[in-house]
């Protein structure tokens, strides 16, 4: 798993108090078992940032979902990995997760009493204040805006 600090923040400054503004970018192994480890990463740094507890539990689920959506339904990217990107800004988490694309476009499934999947993005729709997805020349990103309105995107 790599690593990149966002706005020049080294690794080392985090006992400094964090700016309003921080981003974070992994790239993680396209693998089942990239959506633990992405949790596990994305909630401490959550918890280092002081994010209010419901922020980071939504946050949690949601990353967790799309991250599990993208090794199940997409390929990777060409380099085998998914990328995740998130940045907070007054307490507002707006995650991406990037992968290499799919032959079907990410829609929430319709609701079933005795369906097996199909309800990560109904429950990334209901946790997100917002969330979309973006079609690149390299690959699909699905976005979703946690604790309030994102602030990147129009509509």
């Amino acid at each position: 798993m790599t690593t990149n600090q966002g706005d020049g923040q080294a690794a080392a400054s985090s006992a400094v108090q964090t700016p309003v503004s921080e981003k974070r970018t992994v790239r993680i192994p396209w693998a089942p078992s990239a959506a633990p480890r992405i949790r596990k990463e994305l909630v401490s740094d959550l918890l280092s940032r002081e994010v209010p507890p419901q922020v980071i539990d939504e946050s949690e689920i949601v990353v967790s979902e799309l991250v599990a959506n993208a090794v199940r339904h997409a390929r990777p990217l060409s380099d085998g990995n998914i990328r995740v990107h998130w940045k907070v800004k007054n307490n507002v988490v707006e995650v991406e997760v990037t992968d290499g694309g799919g032959p079907t476009v990410p829609r929430p499934a319709p609701p079933t009493t005795w369906g097996l999947g199909g309800r990560g993005l109904r429950i990334v729709r209901s946790l997100a204040h917002e969330w979309g997805v973006l079609e690149e020349s390299n690959g699909r990103t699905v976005w979703a805006s946690l604790g309030g309105p994102s602030r990147r995107r129009s509509h």
